[in-house]
């Protein structure tokens, strides 16, 4: 069992940058695929970014080049870095574990809202 904490959300102007931190508690983090979802009004939740225990990530065309994961095994915590961020990027962003390769794994976060809007 893994438990999930994010933050960092927030309200930002188009073009702006924010940092989603995700820290976990319980069973060992290095051994779990961590990802971001997120999910917009009436849309359904949709993988940002994963990465594997050992460092494979993967991203959803529309971020890449703009997001970065990156995960620090020692603070048993996974960042999204989100840079250049537009409208259409707002939502309830959410953290995820798993123990397969790039499968939304079983455990949820409570979800951080990030606004983007001018």
């Amino acid at each position: 069992q893994v438990q999930l904490v994010e933050s960092g959300g927030d309200l930002v102007q188009p073009g702006g940058s924010l940092r989603l931190s995700c820290a976990a508690s319980g069973s060992s983090f290095s051994i779990y695929t961590m990802g971001w979802y997120r999910q917009a009004p009436g849309k359904q939740r949709e993988l940002v970014a994963d990465i594997t225990t050992g460092g494979s990530t993967k991203y959803v065309d529309s971020v890449k080049g703009r997001f970065t994961i990156s995960r620090d095994n020692a603070k048993k915590t996974v960042y999204l870095q989100m840079n250049s961020l537009k409208p259409e990027d707002t939502a309830v962003y959410y953290c995820n574990a798993g123990l397969g390769i790039h499968i939304t794994g079983p455990y949820w976060g409570q979800g951080t809202q990030v606004t983007v809007s001018s």
